[in-house]
């Protein structure tokens, strides 16, 4: 873990913007601004699941190389706040997660709540906003967006034998040539909204691509795999090909608004 006195809730890895792809990392770190110490936590929590999604750095990193695509990474900790929640989300700031409680976020006073909102959470919400408008423009399209996450090999002592998973909610435009792709390969099991459901309402893709009408997913990759900067290469070098043919899909780059399974969307 780092901590900083001088803080960026984001950094913005520049690229092509009129190539109409942008890739974010919600959980890229596991930073924390120096006035919070380490939230009461040992080092060692900083270093699991809880804290960052592990190898998701340098996997966008690489993409964003091959792809020459603008990537957001978000410089924050999700324990400081949950920048992939929404903001009335009872998971937005955790108290107790996979066994863990953080003494830092319990008692939550109303308005150290609001502080972490105003300082963090929504300065990041803010910067993929202005990206996205900002590949829009370039691009003269829609953009493509693509979230890079990882889980891990087991939870709460249930193995999980999906080498990556794709989440979504209810537009497949891009989720349907990314699973035929990754499904050609004998060697990888393949989720289909697994580990996780891909609607939740609130989230960055909800925010910043179902109410837009902007093709998208969210790719998850199990953390073993990419733990170590050889692993992440390896898979940045396995999607990059197949990221890049989906980009060129005409059909991807159109505005259409598709709703969610969480309930009906308020577009923008």
């Amino acid at each position: 873990m780092t901590r900083t006195a001088i803080f960026s809730p984001y950094e913005i890895v520049d690229g092509d913007r009129s190539r109409g792809l942008l890739l974010l990392a919600d959980h890229a770190r596991n930073t924390l601004p120096e006035e919070y110490g380490s939230l009461g936590l040992p080092a060692a929590e900083f270093e699991r699941h809880i804290a960052y999604d592990i190898g998701v750095e340098t996997v966008t990193r690489e993409l964003a190389r091959q792809l020459d695509a603008p990537a957001l990474l978000c410089g924050y900790s999700r324990l400081l706040v949950d920048p992939n929640r929404g903001e009335d989300d009872p998971t937005l700031i955790r108290q107790l997660y996979d066994g863990t409680v953080i003494p830092g976020n319990y008692p939550m006073a109303p308005e150290e709540r609001e502080k972490r909102l105003e300082l963090f959470y929504r300065p990041w919400h803010d910067a993929v906003g202005a990206m996205t408008a900002s590949v829009h423009a370039a691009s003269g399209a829609a953009p493509l967006i693509i979230s890079i996450h990882s889980f891990t090999p087991c939870m709460q002592g249930v193995e999980r034998p999906w080498h990556v998973g794709i989440l979504w909610d209810m537009d497949d435009r891009a989720v349907a040539p990314l699973l035929s792709a990754l499904r050609r390969d004998p060697d990888l099991v393949v989720g289909d909204n697994e580990p996780y459901d891909g609607a939740l309402r609130g989230d960055t893709m909800y925010q910043h691509a179902i109410m837009h009408g902007y093709a998208h997913t969210l790719i998850e990759i199990r953390q073993d795999l990419i733990a170590s900067e050889a692993g992440a290469v390896a898979w940045a070098d396995r999607l990059a090909p197949i990221l890049d043919d989906i980009n060129r899909r005409t059909d991807i780059h159109q505005v259409r608004f598709f709703g969610s399974r969480t309930g009906p969307v308020q577009t923008r």
